[in-house]
């Protein structure tokens, strides 16, 4: 049954999702057991049993090489760092925060309505691959960010951030609370903007444990950790797919992940976080404030951890993107139903 009370808003689907925040759905039919009713239109059936079996795809050519091109750029300049200057990489911060401090660490570029970042949400073949998992035509493109990371040395280096023995991990990590006995479902993406190589870092997951899941859960104590798995990696191994430049991989929220630090000697990761889910059309109050974020040019209100640019904000940099016609209803300007 639904939790109707909490997930309050149904998105415009013929599907039943419901949600409260447009991030975590709840469904009578968990993704990983849902069963076609729309033609894929990029998956291929082969593809689509991968992504229920082990819980991520790679949609190859999501975007054109050129555009990851013409984006990658963007995230150097949006940050005052020169490509060919490492000295460059590692300026002096003050941080006003553990958070600030935090992102900076791992590479978070804090611009968000770029007509480039909007150009990658609007092409057809993204969304095309996002209706593909989800059975659902009615979507709304996530409002995130782009990731730059270069070797993780210096102020860089993960060592600045103090570990814990519970809770979140970049290293590895859940997106939903896997102790429920129906976790919410959720999706992620992200699009490589350069090509990928192990020493660089970046995305990794379990996908064996994603597979074997409900045999794993029924081994562990009944206290552990909800979001941060305890892994025998012999058993479960941790792997990192390798991307092309263009290529989007999407996950399942239920898919251990994380990221791995950079540890080439002069390497750098470049990528576009990007995802959808089903529109929420009667939420009003979070279609406004997605309209308003990308008329003016405001950071996001739907994580605490977007925090915008402190030196200079994205809205005073450039004027808001234009958007076609999906465009306009992925971010919620239009409906799906006009």
């Amino acid at each position: 049954m639904i939790d109707s009370d909490r997930y309050t808003h149904r998105a415009s689907s013929a599907l039943p999702y419901y949600s409260a925040d447009g991030e975590s759905y709840r469904a009578e039919t968990a993704l990983r057991d849902l069963e076609k009713t729309l033609p894929l239109r990029v998956l291929s059936e082969s593809d689509f049993e991968f992504w229920q079996t082990y819980g991520y795809v790679v949609v190859k050519e999501a975007i054109p090489r050129e555009h990851a091109r013409r984006l990658h750029d963007f995230a150097w300049e949006f940050q005052g760092l020169d490509p060919d200057r490492p000295e460059t990489w590692y300026p002096e911060r003050h941080f006003a925060s553990d958070l600030e401090r935090d992102l900076y660490v791992y590479g978070l570029v804090e611009a968000y309505h770029h007509q480039l970042m909007w150009d990658s949400r609007q092409t057809q073949r993204v969304y095309d691959a996002f209706v593909d998992v989800w059975d659902c035509e009615e979507l709304w493109v996530t409002l995130d960010r782009l990731n730059l990371n270069p070797p993780n040395v210096r102020n860089r280096d993960w060592s600045v951030i103090p570990r814990t023995d519970r809770g979140f991990d970049m290293d590895l990590h859940w997106d939903v609370d896997t102790t429920l006995g129906m976790p919410p479902q959720r999706v992620q993406g992200i699009i490589a903007l350069n090509d990928t190589s192990p020493d660089r870092g970046g995305f990794q997951c379990n996908p064996e444990l994603f597979r074997r899941f409900t045999e794993w859960k029924r081994t562990q104590p009944a206290d552990r950790d909800p979001i941060r798995p305890d892994v025998d990696r012999s058993a479960y191994p941790v792997i990192k797919p390798q991307l092309e430049a263009g290529d989007l991989l999407i996950w399942n929220g239920l898919l251990a992940h994380g990221a791995a630090p950079n540890q080439s000697a002069s390497g750098v990761r470049v990528a576009q976080y990007l995802a959808m889910m089903p529109a929420l059309e009667s939420h009003d109050e979070l279609r406004q404030s997605r309209v308003d974020s990308w008329r003016h040019l405001r950071t996001p209100e739907w994580n605490a951890t977007l925090i915008g640019d402190k030196d200079q904000h994205e809205s005073q940099r450039y004027s808001a993107a234009k958007l076609s016609g999906l465009g306009e209803r992925l971010l919620g300007l239009r409906s799906w139903h006009e």
